[in-house]
């Protein structure tokens, strides 16, 4: 395939540029096929390049971009009062064709319904969903909505595990196991559209679906794909990012407290260190926009250089994948 580009919005997030450039540069040092296209106030971003005076300028440029959309702001303010924002001169190169991929550490809801207007939705899809790798005791899980759609009917989480299951065979895992998050394992138990998804589910062909899952099974790697609704999904993965924090800090704490425990934690260091690597959320960071016609990779707001990085890998593996022709190429079998 040809030299992959993609699409930064470099205004975005709770450290825009300041953070965005640097993650920028470190990424094209360590894939060095890769092509950046940074889009905002190009003063702002030339300025901060030329801290970096080793960059490949052959790979890196600026598209000027004079508006920025605010993390508070409403999603149809921005719709239709910033034609020329950062974030929607970026999609708007990914529907072009001039770029393959856009990243966005921006307001959520704004980078959505500019998503979905601007690139569309792949044809049987209702509604786009955010997907991204949760760590588990055997690898990882991919776990779908992280909060783009808050309100789901059973037909949106049919789609969801439909997306899902094709994203995560993109990323190498075989027949992968879809499972829908429940407050139980039986099949009485659950809310209605979770009990009719089922009923779809359970009706797929193709699809590899072994049921209900809770929570504790899919920190146990028992899902290879977990489906719930965002407003779930959201209130899971940031509870999981906080207790993953806190039983890290606890660990450190309980190794400083007196010398015998100073010195087994200094025996045990190089294992911790291993464990909060494995943990960070900087590590996972970039959920999918799944289900449109374009590659669209959200970086959570308050991610750091290396938080940013982790979400322009993904947008890389996604176009060396050509994750939406094989959406497009494997949903008209799997959709009822």
């Amino acid at each position: 395939m040809s030299a992959p580009l993609i699409a930064i919005d470099a205004m975005g997030g709770d450290f825009g540029p300041h953070c965005i450039v640097p993650a920028s540069v470190a990424c094209l040092a360590e894939f060095p096929s890769l092509h950046l296209v940074l889009v905002g106030q190009a003063p702002i971003l030339e300025e901060l390049i030329a801290r970096h005076p080793g960059v490949d300028r052959a790979r890196l440029r600026v598209e000027h971009a004079s508006e920025v959309i605010g993390m508070d702001e409403r999603p149809s303010q921005a719709l239709r009062g910033k034609p020329d924002a950062s974030m929607r001169v970026a999609l708007e190169l990914v529907r072009s064709g001039r770029a393959q991929a856009c990243v966005s550490a921006g307001n959520t809801g704004a980078l959505m319904a500019l998503s979905r207007y601007v690139l569309k939705t792949l044809p049987g899809i209702d509604r786009p969903a955010m997907v991204s790798a949760v760590p588990t005791a055997k690898g990882v899980c991919h776990l779908l909505d992280l909060g783009a759609n808050v309100d789901c009917s059973a037909e949106h989480l049919y789609q969801f595990a439909v997306m899902g299951s094709v994203a995560a065979e993109a990323l190498g895992v075989v027949r992968p196991r879809v499972a829908l998050l429940n407050v139980g394992m039986e099949e009485i138990k659950g809310n209605q559209q979770v009990k009719l998804a089922a009923s779809l589910l359970q009706q797929a062909q193709g699809l590899n679906y072994t049921g209900f899952i809770e929570g504790d099974g899919l920190y146990r790697g028992e899902a290879d794909v977990v489906v719930c609704d965002g407003f779930v999904g959201n209130i899971l993965l940031k509870s999981s990012e906080g207790l993953a924090s806190m039983i890290l800090a606890r660990i450190e704490a309980l190794f400083n407290d007196g010398l015998a425990a100073r010195l087994v934690g200094s025996m045990a260091l190089p294992l911790l260190r291993r464990l909060r690597s494995d943990l960070a959320p900087a590590r996972h960071n970039g959920a999918s926009f799944l289900g449109l016609q374009g590659i669209v990779v959200k970086s959570h707001g308050a991610a750091g250089v290396e938080g940013f990085q982790s979400a322009i890998r993904r947008a890389l593996v996604e176009v060396r994948e050509n994750l939406p022709q094989r959406l497009h190429g494997r949903l008209e079998d799997l959709l009822l």
